[in-house]
């Protein structure tokens, strides 16, 4: 692996924990199975939904998949709070921090868009085809040569009016610390005269959730099936001009400003108090370069 790819100094031993209540063996084994039949009815589902598309038009899809989305989470025992207001039709850069796999689904629930993933992501099995069919760039990250290209198809994307998603930290960390927004996707958005759209993600637990190091996708779904009231909530910050800015490193920092401040403000809450909302109904809220 090179050098240059961003790493995080968080590990599932020392990260990946959850010290809070456990579900039962039989709920575990029932999330499991209702998690990955969600998935699969997706996989089977999304060619019809495309379909329709072409017909009814992109708002048709988003709603779709954001309900299919929010079904996934909810499906692995994962309960969500969604706040503030997306940016209206048009193109966007969704960038946000990076903690789970399900920092995913959970941003489609509430932005649906074309993702941006690293490329073994397409070789896992069921997400991979199905990320492959949702339009997901995905990206080498050990062929540094490789990004240029990739950063042009998303610039292409967004001036078509598309919305892209993206995990500028490059890996995921545990939520108990951030890792430096990398500019390269930035680039993107300044090409196609994008607005940006900063999201923080956390959840509470943090450590059910945090899918890091050398953690496996299989010992992450069953710690988050077995987690007892885990809660995730998604933030949407005001949107960030990137016309603004005379560079793709100044944008980056602002977003990653605009991401850890929220973070940072961010009161203590019981995962009592979150509930599922949409984005239409909740509240208005304050990669390598």
């Amino acid at each position: 692996m090179s050098v240059w790819l961003p790493s995080a100094p968080c590990t599932p031993r020392g990260c990946a924990t959850h010290p809070g209540p456990a579900a039962g063996s039989l709920q575990v084994a029932a999330r499991l199975l209702a998690g990955t039949l969600t998935v699969l009815a997706g996989l089977l589902l999304g060619p019809v939904v495309a379909l329709a598309a072409t017909v009814l038009g992109r708002r048709f899809r988003h709603l779709m998949t954001r309900s299919w989305a929010r079904a996934v989470v909810r499906a692995f025992g994962v309960r969500i709070r969604i706040v503030g207001r997306p940016q209206g039709p048009g193109a966007t850069l969704v960038v946000a921090n990076h903690i789970s796999w399900l920092d995913i689904p959970l941003i489609a629930a509430a932005l649906p868009g074309r993702m941006l993933a690293k490329s073994e992501v397409r070789r896992w099995p069921v997400l991979g085809p199905l990320a492959a069919r949702g339009g997901t760039f995905f990206v080498e990250r050990d062929r540094l040569r490789a990004l240029p290209g990739t950063v042009r198809e998303m610039a292409a994307a967004m001036s078509g009016g598309a919305r892209v998603i993206a995990f500028p930290e490059g890996s995921t960390w545990c939520g108990r610390a951030q890792g430096r927004f990398r500019p390269a996707v930035f680039q993107a958005a300044l090409d196609a005269g994008a607005a940006v759209q900063p999201v923080a993600i956390s959840y509470l637990p943090t450590g059910a959730a945090a899918f890091v190091g050398e953690d496996s996708l299989t010992a992450s779904l069953w710690r988050v099936a077995a987690a007892g009231g885990l809660a995730a909530e998604i933030r949407l910050l005001p949107v960030i001009p990137a016309s603004s800015f005379p560079d793709r490193r100044s944008l980056a920092r602002a977003a990653q400003r605009a991401v850890a401040r929220d973070s940072a403000n961010l009161p203590s809450v019981s995962v009592h108090q979150f509930v599922s909302s949409s984005p239409e109904a909740a509240s208005s809220a304050r990669t390598p370069s």
